[in-house]
């Protein structure tokens, strides 16, 4: 093979989690033909990734090719912050809101895509990044499922928009929506960094970040290199919830990122045809543990079909839902504006 033709091969090699290959992103530093076996030589940071390469590349050619790595002086600006003094990845946003949850399956999506269109509809520039890398469920909630990572003129990747906001989501990179994420987590932290540094955000006033479940490395790489504002907490009435989120809470506390407060979703539901209340996953949790651990309580959104339907329709409450349902979630961030401002 040619130079030319392993070239045009080489087009069709994706790098990991990006839906651009190796030769739009300039990642091929030569092509040498000469020998019993052809040589490509990559030039790149990061280690999980090359292997990654190194393989695609390898059963792309049937091994009759050989792969090599140019050593590269690394960034300055890949070294990690500290908790205590982190970096700042995004310069661009005045105010970064990380919404999590102890556990999977308390709404926490839902939240995070009601909070950054409620700040959008009160005048203010929004952006909501999706770092739930396993479970990226915004794309679906915001009607921006079908659509792919596209590129400016200044090779920055442009956000998808609706509802008023700026969308980045890791399921806007894979070429299906059941594709799986198969990554360690250091590839994870590698594509948020870049999803920091390298999205045309334009001037926000706020980040939201749909943080995942739990107490892991990106929770701690997020409040590494960024200086969050203010942490959102999800939890739901049931114990079993907040026995988690107790342990969230306190890794706010831990690594110093303020705590901008508590929600309780799926609180109680009220029977359409009689007009009921009951509460199913039992009451006062939410406000129980507020109180226990000196946070502010940000309020409380009903188990209601309509959010749920919305949410997977990718109509959101606070935008599309009928005036009750968006007081929920306007309720909510009155309260943490309070806090943040």
């Amino acid at each position: 093979m040619n130079k030319e033709e392993i070239l045009n091969a080489l087009e069709n090699v994706q790098y990991p989690g990006l839906d651009k290959s190796i030769v739009d992103l300039k990642i091929v530093e030569s092509i040498e033909t000469e020998g019993n076996r052809p040589a490509i030589t990559l030039s790149m940071h990061n280690d999980e990734a090359y292997e990654i390469l190194l393989r695609r590349i390898t059963d792309l050619f049937g091994g009759t090719v050989e792969v090599r790595r140019k050593a590269m002086a690394k960034k300055k600006d890949i070294n990690y912050g500290h908790t205590a003094n982190p970096n700042n990845r995004a310069p661009y946003a005045k105010r970064v809101i990380a919404v999590t949850s102890g556990k999977g399956g308390v709404g926490k999506s839902t939240v995070s895509v009601n909070l950054a269109i409620a700040l959008a509809q009160k005048g203010f520039t929004v952006g909501l990044l999706d770092a739930d890398v396993y479970g990226p469920n915004i794309p679906r909630m915001t009607q921006t499922a079908d659509e792919k990572l596209r590129w400016g003129d200044n090779d920055k990747i442009i956000p998808s928009e609706n509802f008023g906001i700026k969308i980045m989501s890791v399921g806007l990179t894979t070429p299906t929506p059941d594709t799986p994420l198969v990554w360690r987590s250091s590839v994870a932290v590698s594509a948020l960094i870049q999803f920091l540094e390298d999205v045309d955000w334009g001037e926000l006033d706020f980040l939201v970040i749909d943080m995942p479940p739990g107490t892991g490395d990106i929770q701690l790489t997020m409040a590494q290199e960024l200086p969050i504002t203010a942490g959102v907490i999800v939890t739901t009435p049931q114990p079993v919830a907040l026995d988690d989120v107790s342990r969230a809470i306190m890794m706010f506390k831990d690594i110093k990122v303020p705590i901008g407060g508590l929600v309780e979703n799926m609180s109680f539901f009220i029977a359409p045809d009689t007009g009921n209340r009951y509460d199913i996953f039992g009451s006062g949790g939410g406000e129980e543990t507020a109180r226990r651990y000196n946070i502010p309580f940000l309020g409380q959104i009903p188990l209601d079909m309509q959010i749920r339907q919305q949410s997977d329709e990718g109509t959101p409450s606070v935008a599309m839902g009928d005036e009750k349902l968006k007081t929920y979630y306007k309720n909510i961030v009155e309260n943490l504006l309070r806090q943040v401002l």
